[in-house]
């Protein structure tokens, strides 16, 4: 059955809220990761918690993270522009080149451009400096929601739940290799987020006035499994973390494995459910912005 498509006039507002949004969460997370004692307190339990069980999981994390590079990443556009572009759609091949390529060049922008103050806590890593947002993190995520993006709307869902997995499982990854802290891969998806709104406020602008679009295609269940599920394991996140804080005072060196694996885990849940919010948010309006049918 075809509809209308939304009028573009609420669609863009939304795309608006979403970025502002999106936004404002990157902004309270790089303040309270970076220039609060207890959040870099958090984060540090957690990247020392990583060392539970590591030896198991070494080989994996290493394979995720390794097949990531420039030339991955390239390839991973091309591929994804070629997608669009068999399917007749320039302005979608652009908008999903403009998502992976802004979201990558702001990530290294603000890595080097943030300064994350010294207050004593990470002692290890004093002199690293800086490592928000992650720069795996960000490949992972944007080639993950430009590739839901692109696709048609019959492998839409599934791709879009698969995507998150994957950038959420390099996420992770990156916090059990020690190589990011966890408010680093959060930071990464949400300016993920952003740039997947900026890119569909482009696509609004080039769409055609007679654009409809199948009312299935909004994928309702798949958004409402991801973003109530990526609450869901955000709440869990913040109970464990709310449960740590209260021995934000002990060195995290006189810690024990119990809050150490409780940092971990908790904030790696913190990953993965940011990731699958930001992808239910992104599969809200794909239906709108891609319609199936072009006018």
């Amino acid at each position: 059955m075809r509809v209308p498509v939304t009028p573009r006039g609420g669609t863009a507002v939304w795309l608006v809220v979403l970025a502002l949004a999106q936004t404002a969460a990157f902004v309270a997370v790089w303040q309270f990761a970076l220039h609060t004692e207890v959040g870099q307190w958090i984060d540090t339990v957690a990247l020392t918690g990583n060392q539970i069980g590591r030896d198991h999981i070494e080989g994996p994390v290493d394979r995720i993270l390794n097949a990531m590079s420039v030339v991955s990443l390239l390839a991973a556009t091309l591929t994804i522009g070629f997608i669009a572009l068999i399917r007749g759609r320039v302005a979608l091949a652009v908008a999903a080149t403009l998502l992976i390529a802004g979201a990558n060049v702001t990530t290294q922008l603000l890595k080097y451009g943030l300064n994350r103050p010294d207050y004593g806590i990470d002692l290890e890593r004093v002199y690293v400096g800086n490592s928000l947002p992650s720069g795996h993190t960000t490949v992972a995520g944007s080639v993950a929601v430009a590739l839901v993006l692109v696709l048609p709307p019959k492998v839409r869902a599934i791709a879009a739940v698969i995507g998150a997995g994957y950038a959420a499982t390099a996420g992770v990854a990156t916090l059990s290799a020690g190589w990011h802290r966890p408010s680093d891969a959060v930071a990464a998806f949400l300016v993920v987020g952003v740039w997947a709104a900026l890119a569909g406020l482009l696509l609004l602008i080039t769409q055609r006035e007679r654009a409809e679009v199948a009312s299935g295609d909004a994928h309702r269940l798949t958004v409402l499994l991801l973003g109530v599920g990526g609450a869901l394991v955000l709440a869990c996140c913040a109970l464990a973390l709310w449960w740590l804080v209260g021995l934000r005072f002990t060195p995290v060196a006189d810690l024990s494995r119990r809050p150490l694996f409780l940092g971990y885990a908790g904030s790696a849940a913190g990953i993965a459910g940011s990731m699958a919010v930001v992808m239910a948010l992104a599969l809200t309006a794909v239906h709108r912005l891609v319609p199936r049918h072009q006018g």
